[in-house]
């Protein structure tokens, strides 16, 4: 793929495939870029009165990300909820209405440190434009929405990613992913969930020693405990999770322009933290359901242990930057506490059916990209 410098390379970059269009590549987005990578589609024609302005791109962007990030908490607000709804700690709605606050309170705490990994770290920033982040985003959309139909509850981490890299790559070719941030986003989600797998394990392991001999009445405190362990569930799950939908946006406002550089703005914060608080009030109950009820009866002592484990490890995923998928973190826990006490009792067929759709989001939501990135691309006039 031609890599071209100097006045020929921002001649190029101001003629790719949207005649001008907005871009990180034309050197406003990021002025120490000294050239740009060119698409290998056939370019549109070069009439800028054709093209939508800056602003009205922006505007469009901002709402499907939104969008994205409600989608996203109602998704995974399940991941979140179900345990403490199906041991009958909390009433659904109350659970709800605190882990809605808490997601909005989590970016503000944790800072963006995920939102420029997902945004600026996966591929090259001069391919990052308005078709891409919209193609990635109704990509990842459309997948969630199947998830919340199916009750299935796979990973709006892992359709994002999935969506960026689909509409990058057939828009620019394979060398534009950064392998090394692309390593180590892959390996944050995946080794995660067994993270939260053994966590989970061990964990119920530690209680059940500790908790040896005690009356049933440690059922009531562990109800009471789970309101903490809720609540900070769902802080780790803002920070990490919001950063994305912040990330996307920061994308977008670059590839237009109206950033100069991959800093996120305030406002960005406090909307995406909104939209991702509005979706898990909204709850996805199907997927609840699932992981509620369908691995196996769970009981305080399960939802206890979980909510601890998954807490641990998405609020130090997000303090080191690494975007996680809270929904397999979750999901691997319920299913390695409920191991913890005994192997039989988890209903392993469910989570073979949830590791099958883990497996097939990424490369699906990657074709649904790709596939969208065209058309995006002739309607917005950029590529």
């Amino acid at each position: 793929m031609p890599v071209r410098h100097g006045n020929e390379g921002q001649r190029t970059a101001g003629r790719r495939a949207g005649g001008g269009g907005y871009s990180s590549g034309t050197g406003r987005g990021h002025p120490g870029l000294t050239g740009c990578v060119t698409s290998r589609h056939h370019r549109f024609p070069h009439d800028r009165s054709k093209q939508m302005s800056p602003t009205v791109l922006a505007g469009i962007l901002v709402v499907i990300a939104l969008g994205f990030g409600f989608f996203n908490g109602m998704h995974d607000s399940a991941s979140i909820v179900a345990t403490a709804i199906s041991s009958r700690a909390i009433s659904p709605r109350r659970v709800l209405v605190l882990t809605a606050l808490c997601e909005f309170v989590g970016p503000l705490i944790f800072g963006v440190s995920v939102a420029t990994t997902v945004g600026d770290k996966v591929v090259a920033a001069n391919t990052i434009t308005i078709a891409v982040t919209l193609a990635a985003l109704l990509a990842a959309i459309i997948w969630n929405i199947i998830g919340i139909l199916l009750g299935i509850p796979a990973s709006s981490s892992h359709a994002l990613l999935g969506g960026i890299l689909g509409a990058a790559v057939f828009g620019y070719g394979v060398s534009i992913v950064k392998m090394e941030g692309l390593i180590t986003v892959l390996i944050s989600l995946f080794v995660s969930p067994l993270l939260g797998l053994i966590g989970g394990y061990i964990m119920m392991k530690l209680f059940l020693f500790l908790a040896r001999g005690a009356s049933p009445k440690i059922n009531h405190w562990l109800k009471r405990a789970q309101i903490l362990t809720t609540a900070g569930l769902a802080l780790s799950h803002g920070a990490n999770d919001a950063q994305k939908t912040m990330g996307v946006i920061t994308m977008g406002l670059v590839a237009t322009g109206l950033l100069p550089s991959f800093q996120v703005p305030t406002w960005v914060i406090l909307a995406a933290g909104s939209a991702i608080a509005l979706g898990t009030y909204t709850g996805g109950w199907n997927v609840i359901k699932t992981l509620g009820a369908k691995f196996y009866k769970v009981r305080p002592m399960h939802a206890f242990t979980s909510q601890v484990t998954s807490g641990l490890i998405i609020m130090a995923a997000s303090i080191l930057g690494g975007p996680v998928s809270t929904t397999q973190v979750v999901s691997s826990s319920i299913m390695g506490a409920g191991s913890g006490q005994r192997i039989s009792q988890v209903r392993w067929k469910v989570g073979r059916d949830i590791l099958i759709a883990w497996v097939l989001t990424i490369p699906v939501t990657a074709v649904l990209a790709a596939l969208l990135y065209m058309p995006i691309s002739l309607l917005v006039r950029a590529p």
